[in-house]
């Protein structure tokens, strides 16, 4: 075999390097994960909010660690390289949207509009 089939060529490499991230954007959001990860267990252990405040302080938190994931994990971004991670997201989280949505909706009016065991039969036929 020859010395070119048994390496990797840097070709690979090059036309992907864009869309891939260095080992310090990957390190940077290890070390912000980590920090929002911790912040959040922060809050719950230690009560450094007031109980109102938790939920909203834990959901805050939640969403900052959705986006370094994101963008630096995920590599979602504007940028041209990262516009077919950006479109492929977006499509899956409207679809998702759609589907949790649709499916909430389903069983609320199912729930409203069942009717109840205890009913009398007397009652239930008044309502017709």
């Amino acid at each position: 075999m020859s010395p070119t089939n048994t390496t990797h060529s840097s070709g690979h490499d090059a036309s992907h390097g864009d869309s891939h991230g260095s080992l310090r954007s990957y390190m940077v959001g290890t070390m912000l994960s980590l920090v929002l990860t911790l912040a959040s267990f922060g809050v719950v252990m230690f009560h450094v909010v007031p109980p109102a405040a938790g939920i909203a302080t834990i959901v805050v938190l939640c969403v900052a660690q959705l986006v370094v994931q994101l963008v630096y994990f995920l590599h979602i971004g504007a940028s041209r390289s990262q516009r077919a991670n950006t479109g492929i997201f977006v499509c899956t989280a409207f679809l998702i949207a759609v589907i949790v949505g649709l499916s909430l909706w389903v069983m609320h009016n199912a729930n409203v509009n069942m009717m109840p065991t205890q009913i009398s039969i007397e009652r239930a036929m008044a309502h017709d």
